[in-house]
């Protein structure tokens, strides 16, 4: 089956709104605690904010299990449609839920609520998208159709990075905090009717006489689930603790906020360039080298990167920094997705790929900040994020080598 391009774009915006709405929470987590946890403790602001923006990671799990499951069952499309239409609710939400100093404590019982449903969606709609993606490419594009479900992550960090940018640049510290994070968030809200339409007629990849597998998950299916949350761990953390570099810039380097922005949208273009070339070039060498490559090389360069932007605080070097290390986050981060994705037995992919994923991003997305902001804070070591980055990734490297290749160009299929 070949899609045709509006059937790739609906994918990819889909995900890029859902994955927008958890990028820019993180991008504006210091405004966000002014609103909701306005503590005299900056420090306790900050935590609390990003506690919460790590509770919603709890939901995906869940959501992966029920939403990826109804995808297996029914189909791929009307879970896809059910996954992002519970996202932009939930971003409509936030964006207009009062602030502490409005309706006092229901403002951040609120924000929760409102994250774990968005963790529901989103850890719902992975496995689906990335089950859809690859059934419906040709043997020879799996990769590249595949690495789309990263693409649209990196589109949501380039949007996130622009709104971003753009608010700091026109609006003041305080008006930031008022009312100019809202703005970002209702951005994201602009694309959801749009999506909805396109996604509900999207063609479907779930074919009924796809073989069944009534019994549960076979040793194999257990052994690429175990790799693959280690794989996932690597690229996970890599992801977080460079979307924490808007909030280590203001608060550890004390660079202007439009500067840590910036940042940011770097980060979000590497993933939507990196992503897709990693995508093309695994269909063609295989999944094995793009994925333990990338690991190799972010384990040798993570720490000579955060030395450079705490010694030689400038834009130029905290840009070069972060494009440095996203080449390699995000092209391992998107053909390991492929590589789980394709392992997989087609009746059990969905929900099995939206759980091991789920999970990797709950322990280990959802931690990362809040590990990060107090590694800092306990130890005063500003390379903190640097050794996070190392310990993790050295864990997915070892696990990627038990790796078997998928990759149809090199198994002969």
């Amino acid at each position: 089956m070949e899609l045709r391009k509006r059937d790739l774009a609906a994918c990819v915006a889909g995900n890029a709104l859902e994955f927008y709405d958890f990028t820019t929470y993180a991008y504006f987590a210091i405004q966000i605690g002014d609103t909701f946890f306005p503590v005299k403790d900056k420090f306790i602001s900050l935590m609390l904010t990003l506690l919460t923006f790590g509770a919603s990671f709890i939901m995906r799990p869940v959501g992966a299990v029920v939403i990826g499951r109804y995808a297996d069952r029914v189909g791929r499309k009307p879970a896809m449609f059910l996954s992002f239409g519970l996202m932009g609710a939930g971003v409509f939400a936030l964006a207009i839920t009062p602030a502490y100093a409005q309706i006092g404590v229901v403002a951040p019982l609120t924000v929760l609520a409102i994250r774990l449903v968005q963790g529901f969606a989103l850890g719902g709609d992975v496995g689906p998208t990335t089950s859809f993606l690859i059934e419906a490419a040709p043997p020879e594009k799996r990769g590249l159709y595949g690495a789309l479900q990263f693409t649209g992550q990196g589109l949501a960090t380039v949007l996130a990075g622009i709104a971003g940018v753009t608010l700091a640049n026109i609006l003041s510290a305080g008006q930031l905090t008022e009312f100019g994070w809202r703005i970002a968030f209702l951005f994201g809200v602009l694309v959801v009717p749009l999506g909805l339409i396109v996604r509900r007629n999207l063609p479907e990849t779930l074919r009924p006489d796809m073989p069944r597998i009534p019994q549960g998950p076979s040793p194999r299916v257990w052994r690429i689930a175990i790799l693959g949350l280690l794989s996932i761990m690597g690229s996970t953390t890599g992801f977080y603790v460079l979307a924490y570099m808007s909030t280590y810039a203001q608060t550890v380097l004390n660079m202007k906020v439009n500067v840590s922005f910036a940042a940011t949208l770097v980060f979000g273009v590497c993933n939507v360039v990196v992503s897709v070339i990693a995508g093309w070039i695994s269909d063609r060498v295989g999944r094995r080298p793009l994925m333990i490559w990338p690991r190799v090389a972010i384990i040798v360069l993570a720490y000579p990167a955060f030395l450079l932007i705490t010694t030689q605080t400038t834009a130029v070097t905290l840009l070069a920094a972060t494009a440095t290390l996203a080449v390699f986050t995000q092209s391992g981060g998107a053909v390991s997705l492929v590589w789980l994705t394709e392992a997989l037995p087609a009746r059990v992919r969905s929900a099995t790929m939206a759980s091991v994923y789920a999970i990797g991003v709950a322990l280990f997305g959802g931690t990362t900040q809040p590990i990060v902001t107090a590694l800092l804070h306990v130890t005063g070591d500003k390379f903190a994020p640097a050794w996070w980055l190392i310990a993790t990734t050295l864990i997915c490297l070892v696990a990627t080598l038990f790796m078997e290749e998928t990759a149809p160009a090199k198994i002969g299929r």
